[in-house]
């Protein structure tokens, strides 16, 4: 990836390069909602939003915006040729009865295991903001890739050995893409890094990132 790149957006282009024609692709709050962006037009992906959207494109030009299509960010959409908008409770209905092959959310943590938290944080006695539709995302889709920063804002890991805060789904995260490294979840878990995608080598890594893990034979000799 390009490290003169906006962080966010080398996450999410990454993402983008997991994604297969074909698929049915959920995109969730945060950086999931760049990856349509690094897709050209003409790509057979099929985008998904929670709030009832399929087969919707990247951001629009500032004067093309239209208010009442958004993304589950509530930021500004474009509609493919043959896009669908329903209400919530269809949109709902279709994540639960296994209509989408991936989706892509973002993560306060992930850990060894493949479990997710990224629905609330505890401020002031409070957890908050709320679950939304993560929890029927990670029961009912195959593949869950949690895209997330390698480490918080004061620097500590967010690739963690257990995560600490509340679970948004157990054994659930397949890949694990953050700004510094892409991760698969082995079954029964364990990490493997396969990509590094920064300049930091192996022993770098380790140093940011709180679970263990394995390295892919093939990574290049050079970077481990």
């Amino acid at each position: 990836m390009d490290p003169g790149m906006n962080p966010k957006e080398r996450i999410a282009r990454r993402c983008a390069a997991e994604l297969r024609a074909g698929q049915v692709v959920n995109l969730g709050l945060g950086v999931p909602t760049l990856v349509p962006n690094h897709f050209d037009a003409g790509v057979d992906v099929v985008f998904h939003t929670e709030n009832g959207a399929f087969g919707f494109g990247g951001r629009p030009a500032y004067f093309d915006a239209d208010s009442d299509l958004t993304n589950a960010g509530c930021e500004p959409i474009t509609l493919r040729p043959g896009a669908a908008l329903m209400d919530l409770a269809t949109s709902l209905g279709a994540m639960r009865r296994g209509f989408i092959d991936v989706t892509i959310l973002g993560a306060l943590e992930v850990d060894a295991q493949g479990n997710l938290a990224n629905w609330a944080v505890r401020r002031k006695g409070r957890w908050w903001p709320g679950i939304g539709g993560a929890m029927d995302l990670c029961h009912a889709t195959p593949k869950v890739i949690a895209a997330l920063s390698h480490v918080d804002k004061r620097g500590a890991p967010k690739v963690k050995a257990r995560c600490s805060l509340p679970l948004t789904g157990r054994q659930c995260v397949k890949v694990i893409v953050t700004d510094l490294a892409v991760f698969d979840v082995r079954p029964g878990g364990g990490l493997v890094l396969r990509e590094l995608c920064t300049s930091l080598g192996v022993a770098q890594l380790r140093t940011v990132t709180e679970a263990d893990f394995d390295v892919s034979p093939a990574l290049p000799a050079s970077r481990a």
